[in-house]
């Protein structure tokens, strides 16, 4: 199936047929890793974040695919295993073309959302809960308040800055230590 198919299949909703047609190119990627130093869980590993990483560009309005897939899968499982051996030099990183210079940040920007959702599930339940009825369910704080049984709304918007704070934090920790 050639790539235009598999995007029509991602446009159309039907994300579970494209990702077994990309599927056909884990064998690719495996020898990639494999060559690298890597195992086959390794590899299996670096191809999922590939594909989580293709995803969410999918998902973005100004993406714009500008090679085959098998090139864009190929590049970004380098660059995250790469990333995973701690394996860039000063000079490798400057002399990235343009698609290279956009694989590299969407791995990199993986790594972020990665370290955000581990700053999120460190919060405590009702931090938790708090953010989820403010960001997803888009609560106003007098509901909130009324939800999460808080003396007043004024103390709902209060312990919403405490918990971006403390999510801060644990963000901040969770990449000095990744550095």
């Amino acid at each position: 199936m050639n790539d235009k198919k598999i995007l029509e299949l991602f446009k159309n909703g039907q994300r579970e047929k494209a990702f077994s047609k990309l599927y056909a190119l884990y064998p690719k990627i495996e020898a990639l890793i494999i060559s690298k130093g890597g195992q086959k869980q390794d590899a299996s590993d670096v191809f999922q974040e590939a594909l989580i990483i293709l995803h969410r560009n999918l998902e973005k309005s100004d993406f714009k695919l500008t090679s085959s897939f098998y090139t864009y899968l190929y590049s970004v499982s380098r660059f995250v295993w790469k990333d995973i051996q701690n394996k860039f030099s000063k000079e490798e990183l400057h002399n990235l073309d343009s698609n290279e210079v956009e694989y590299f940040h969407n791995v990199l920007e993986e790594k972020n959302y990665q370290l955000a959702e581990i700053a999120f599930l460190e919060l405590g339940e009702r931090c938790q809960e708090l953010l989820r009825l403010f960001y997803q369910k888009a609560k106003s704080f007098k509901e909130i308040a009324i939800i999460m049984q808080f003396a007043s709304e004024k103390v709902a918007k209060n312990q919403k800055y405490k918990c971006l704070a403390k999510a801060k934090d644990i963000y901040q920790a969770s990449k000095t230590i990744q550095s």
